[in-house]
């Protein structure tokens, strides 16, 4: 067998009703990424196995989400849901090359893993036909338990409310997931009926019926955390901390100094390099690369953006797309940027907004500066030369130019391009009227009434 002949099957029909949502299920995110996008990586990962999408009808937003990831995915659409064996059969035309292996797996898993996933399809061979994911359950209760002989092979699957006190004590339970060789899987699927108590075709009874022909079927492991399905927000959230710990652990592991890790929030494509710090209730949405050496301090907020190595974050800075933050930049706290090049060096250190711009090198921004970006119809461009020096509460209104080592007059309003090494200030002339104040208060003092704590 080699891994082109692999067609992964993904059951993506359910409604998710308990969601209560008008959202599918399987498109609520999980760490800024739709959780079927989780499981798409996963079989991508996996390696050249060939996926098939099934849904059900009017599911044609899942579907266009799957081929934006996928572009050669396949969709067929189950019509009716008549249960986990009905959908694979649904299957069938897309995945019904004679010879190879067809993988199942379910589109609400987003912690399985491409290992686990590579490692079933490794293990279904001409002489093992049938694998089955199982994991050990801490409360094994609810589940259909993994029943296996004196050779570790597995015999059948038994439903926690069919199983004798002998079975109900097993741990191992079903993972849902299966690799079964398409030679077998959709001629024992013919063969499942719909004689149970919900009149539904189940995909766990090919186990009987393999094991009915004499074909051997095994089991092989996962983490029970890893093969968590989400059927409701309570769920959702679940897998959600789950994936947290997992994506902490792993920048940790690859250098990463994280002062509170719970309070740390991290998308699916954070990228962190060594030695960065990253402080507290600090959240990265997805799209964000942070070089090494750069500290990203407590309660900041970065989406979309690159960080330069040694530059400095926060604290409560917010990031938006579009940023680029240079090498030993600052933006500090209470800034907020937005598709805004800041150069090395670059100091934007409070109290500000820069978004559809340019501070070029070791230019100073100062507190309560804002680029005037929007006119209520359109996005203008501010440009601001290396070592310029914008003094405090400074509008700048794009589009505007301000040269290299510029300086700006503290409560200007600058509508106009600026040249370099040169002063421009824009605000009222400051005068001065002696003894007013007090002639004002005595004026009004005897017509002052009593407030009653205004």
């Amino acid at each position: 067998m080699t891994r082109g002949s692999v067609s992964t099957i993904i059951l993506a029909a359910g409604k998710g009703t308990r969601m209560k949502s008008r959202l599918p299920k399987v498109l609520h995110p999980i760490a800024g990424r739709p959780m079927l996008g989780h499981v798409l990586a996963a079989v991508e990962r996996a390696g050249d196995a060939r996926p098939v999408l099934v849904l059900a009808p009017a599911m044609e937003e899942v579907a266009s989400y799957a081929r934006s990831l996928l572009p050669g995915v396949s969709t067929v659409v189950q019509p009716s849901p008549r249960g986990t064996g009905d959908a694979v059969r649904a299957a069938e035309a897309a995945a019904s090359d004679a010879e190879g292996v067809a993988l199942v797996v379910f589109g609400d898993t987003p912690l399985v893993r491409s290992e686990t996933l590579s490692g079933m399809i490794d293990a279904c061979t001409t002489d093992t036909p049938v694998v089955v994911l199982g994991f050990e359950a801490g409360n094994p209760a609810p589940y259909g338990r993994l029943v296996l002989d004196a050779k570790g092979m597995l015999t059948r699957i038994v439903e926690a409310k069919d199983a004798t006190p002998e079975e109900f004590a097993i741990t191992l339970c079903n993972g849902g997931a299966m690799a079964v060789r398409r030679e077998h899987l959709f001629r024992l699927l013919a063969k499942v009926t719909n004689d149970n108590a919900s009149g539904e075709y189940y995909l766990p009874d090919v186990v009987g019926l393999a094991r009915a022909e004499g074909l051997q079927c095994a089991v092989t492991r996962a983490a029970e955390e890893d093969l968590q399905g989400v059927n409701s927000r309570a769920e959702l959230a679940i897998v959600e901390a789950a994936l947290q710990r997992r994506l902490r652990k792993a920048a940790m592991d690859d250098g990463t100094t994280m002062l509170d890790p719970e309070t740390v929030y991290l998308s699916f494509d954070t990228v962190l390099g060594r030695d960065v710090t990253v402080g507290q209730n600090v959240v990265f949405g997805p799209g964000v690369s942070v070089a090494d050496g750069a500290t990203i301090k407590a309660f900041s907020h970065i989406e979309g953006a690159t960080i330069a190595e040694g530059a400095e974050i926060g604290p409560f800075a917010r990031i938006r797309p579009g940023s680029e933050i240079g090498r030993k930049a600052k933006v500090g706290n209470f800034v907020e940027t937005k598709k805004a090049k800041v150069e090395e060096g670059a100091k934007i250190s409070h109290l500000s907004y820069i978004g559809d711009a340019r501070v070029g090198a070791y230019a100073n921004i100062g507190a309560g500066t804002i680029t005037c970006n929007y006119d209520g119809y359109n996005k203008f461009f501010t440009d601001i030369g290396a070592g310029a020096f914008v003094g405090s509460n400074t509008a700048l209104v794009a589009p505007v130019k301000i040269g290299d080592g510029a300086y700006l007059g503290s409560g200007s309003v600058i509508t106009k391009d600026v040249t370099a090494d040169a002063l421009a200030v824009a605000r009222g002339r400051q005068f001065e009227k002696g003894g007013w104040a007090a002639a004002f208060r005595a004026a009004h003092e005897g017509t002052k009434k009593i407030s009653s704590g205004e």
